[in-house]
């Protein structure tokens, strides 16, 4: 699949633009997406294309786009995505649901844009940008770790409906990682006094381990072989991820929970 047509949503920065020079060096034709291509520096081999996940007529333009240019889809990788830091009690359902419009919304809008396509050609790969907050629970991320606790349970559903037609889905799983999603993460408008101290701790240990963690490239690399090798549901990057599945899946849940806990600076 040295020449297979990959687009790449959110590629300005982070895990996305990584990721979409990874698939160019590869000699794979690449469609970037970003929400405004001005003010966006451009990528070499990867070709830039607006679009807004949030937004069904833009999602819908950019695909008729860019299948009208390379004449086929062959890996969709859903990398766009928000978080929000914030107790649970004090996030607002409107909060809530923009992020679960990026986030899991977003990926329902790209994935009924592109499989028209891809059950045409009776092939595909989507590969969805998930998170070991998929499978753990996050104190004070509670709603980034719900969307993307949706975002699992939608991919594999969806796996089930559309290998019929030789398309495949498949999960990348994350675990912090040095990107502008973290380090600018916006916190709830509300603020519940209660909450205040645990809940400056939790900031201060997530920024911490978002400046101590790697760079996106081993994030990129992962997703480059999810798209293009053989298929499995699930790939975690080596390290952190890899090893908090292990622990997930083989550890009793005590010394999960604690080991989390330390991790977000609670005792």
């Amino acid at each position: 699949m040295s020449e297979a047509i990959i687009v790449v949503t959110g590629v300005s920065s982070g895990i996305g633009r990584a990721t979409a020079e990874k698939f160019a060096k590869r000699g794979c034709r690449v469609f970037g997406t970003v929400r405004a291509i001005a003010g966006t520096s451009p990528l070499a081999g990867v070709e830039l294309v607006e679009m807004d996940v949030r937004s069904d007529t833009s999602v819908k333009q950019a695909f008729q786009q860019i299948v009208a240019r390379a004449g086929r889809i062959d890996v969709l990788v859903n990398n766009a995505g928000a978080t929000i830091v914030g107790a649970v009690e004090e996030t607002s359902t409107t909060e809530a649901s923009v992020l679960f419009d990026t986030n899991l919304f977003g990926i329902l809008r790209t994935a009924q844009a592109v499989l028209p396509q891809m059950r045409v050609q009776r092939s595909g790969r989507i590969v969805n940008v998930s998170s070991v907050l998929g499978f753990l629970p996050a104190p004070y991320m509670g709603f980034y770790a719900a969307s993307k606790h949706a975002v699992e349970g939608l991919s594999e559903s969806l796996d089930h409906e559309v290998r019929q037609f030789g398309i495949r889905v498949s999960l990348v799983e994350p675990s912090f990682t040095k990107t502008n999603l973290d380090l600018i993460a916006p916190q709830t408008a509300a603020r519940i006094p209660d909450y205040n101290k645990e809940l400056g701790i939790a900031s201060r240990a997530i920024q911490n381990n978002v400046q101590n963690a790697p760079e996106p490239d081993g994030v990129a690399a992962t997703i480059v072989d999810a798209a293009l090798g053989a298929w499995k549901m699930r790939h975690t990057p080596r390290g952190e991820a890899s090893l908090l599945a292990k622990l997930r899946r083989f550890m009793p849940a005590g010394p999960v929970e604690k080991g989390l806990r330390k991790s977000f600076g609670l005792a």
